[in-house]
């Protein structure tokens, strides 16, 4: 799944495949309000993948349920910032913890409504200040 994952349309396959197990759920007896949807950061996707998810999570938004992105210490965040030398970083490296933090930031400034993460304590604030940026208007 990750040695070649390829897309003809990122974002277009992944929301149709949204749109019809939505629908195929809601056809089923779920309600609406009961679904998420993961768009799945770090399956079968390359680091620009998972990027381009994230910068354009809120495309997902006209589908009317919550979206959640769980990029936390995910492979893409270490290869970004691993040294040449590196073939991996360490997952607790707190390079990886400030990398999955800035990942959560963009994907709540795009739209995600849920994230999934290990530091839970980092991650609440990140998202008081992510959420006051995003509250902040010019009068």
């Amino acid at each position: 799944m990750q040695v070649k994952p390829e897309y003809e349309n990122l974002m277009g396959e992944i929301y149709s495949f949204f749109e019809k197990i939505i629908d195929n759920a809601v056809k089923k007896g779920i309600p609406k309000s009961n679904i998420i949807i993961d768009p799945g950061i770090g399956f079968g996707k390359t680091i620009y993948h998972n990027l381009c998810l994230i910068n354009n999570i809120d495309k997902f938004h006209p589908l009317g349920v919550p979206v959640l992105v769980g990029s936390s210490r995910k492979f893409f965040i270490r290869q970004l910032l691993k040294n040449k030398d590196q073939k991996d970083m360490n997952p607790l490296d707190p390079a990886v913890e400030t990398g999955t933090q800035a990942s959560v930031a963009a994907a709540v400034l795009r739209g995600a409504h849920i994230v999934r993460v290990h530091n839970v304590a980092n991650t609440v604030s990140t998202i008081k200040i992510t959420d006051a940026i995003k509250a902040a208007k010019v009068k």
